[in-house]
């Protein structure tokens, strides 16, 4: 089987990828045989690493259009599974949201209603 590109994967379906994943599961099967009985070549030895390429490829595919499928689920819902949330540093993450800043007691805010910023301006 020849080299297979990521971007003829990404037309296919689901079951057809499965598929193709057998068949390249398979045919590295028969070119490991081949190998250790000595009746494959350097043919065959060579088209192990290729088939084995391929088949990570497929897995991409499948494993990125799941995700993708998923991100598209969880839009704009409330809760997200932890792997489809935005990664950033602990840090960032462990950071108030702008709504949670913004929020004043009763008290605070009639002080800074009582007692406003000061705005000053310069003769010239």
């Amino acid at each position: 089987m020849t080299r297979v590109k990521c971007s003829a994967l990404r037309g296919k379906k689901p079951d057809e990828l499965s598929k193709q994943l057998d068949e390249l599961r398979q045919e590295l099967n028969n070119a490991r045989v081949g190998k250790v009985t000595g009746s494959g070549g350097a043919a065959k030895l060579s088209k192990i690493r290729s088939i084995r390429k391929s088949i990570a490829r497929v897995l991409i595919v499948t494993h990125q259009t799941t995700k993708e499928n998923l991100r598209k689920l969880y839009h704009g819902k409330k809760f997200k599974p932890k792997d489809l949330r935005p990664k950033k540093t602990r840090a960032i993450r462990r950071l108030l949201t702008r709504k949670e800043k913004s929020i004043r007691s009763a008290k605070t805010k009639r002080k800074q209603w009582a007692f406003p910023r000061r705005v000053y301006g310069i003769k010239a």
